[in-house]
């Protein structure tokens, strides 16, 4: 297990470098997206038009953060992960039409996705479930909004991140994936136990 700072945008080869279980923060631009905008972003690459975001080397937070308007400026008050499963169906494709190199959630994602993450050159990571506040506190600034017309938690949210994280890299670019490891060593362990 390794520790890495990150800036945006994301290098292939630095994403390559990582593996499962090393602990990443990173520090520049992140977007947050959830169903409704992974839609969007999926069906404007098969019309051949372009998203109002640079998507070469981006990180993409599964969140559907609470922002108020303070001063006419927006504030994240909490952007905690979202259950990334939910992403499942639209990732892969999603990773074909775009180079992201980092996705970023809870609880993991598909067999699928670890494919399409291997064949991208791009990495999952896990954020804590229940630290939205403390998310909240690594963003420096809310550089802009897309799509608010999806509604809060479904915009596209493009922020400034000073460390954000501690984030675990739980699936990497060469298919490994910490859930099925973690799921064989339990089943293995429950079968040593059965026979006692």
């Amino acid at each position: 297990m390794a520790e890495y700072r990150l800036a945006t945008p994301l290098r292939e080869e630095d994403v390559r470098k990582l593996n499962i279980e090393d602990v990443v923060y990173v520090s520049g631009v992140i977007y947050t997206a959830r169903d409704m905008a992974h839609k969007r972003l999926i069906e404007l690459a098969e019309r051949g038009q372009k998203p109002p975001l640079e998507m070469d080397g981006s990180v993409i937070y599964h969140a559907g953060p609470v922002a108020r308007k303070l001063d006419g400026e927006w504030e994240i008050v909490s952007a905690g992960p979202t259950t990334s499963s939910r992403m499942n169906r639209a990732t892969p494709l999603l990773l074909k039409y775009y180079p992201v190199r980092m996705i970023v959630g809870k609880g993991g994602m598909s067999r699928e996705v670890a494919e399409a993450l291997k064949e991208r050159g791009a990495v999952y990571c896990h954020y804590t479930g229940g630290a939205a506040v403390l998310a909240a506190k690594c963003v420096k600034r809310v550089a802009r909004v897309e799509w608010l017309d999806l509604g809060m938690p479904e915009a596209l949210w493009v922020l400034e991140v000073e460390n954000f994280g501690p984030l675990i890299v739980t699936m990497d670019s060469r298919g490994n994936s910490l859930y099925e490891k973690l799921e064989l060593e339990v089943r293995n362990r429950l079968r040593r136990l059965l026979k006692w």
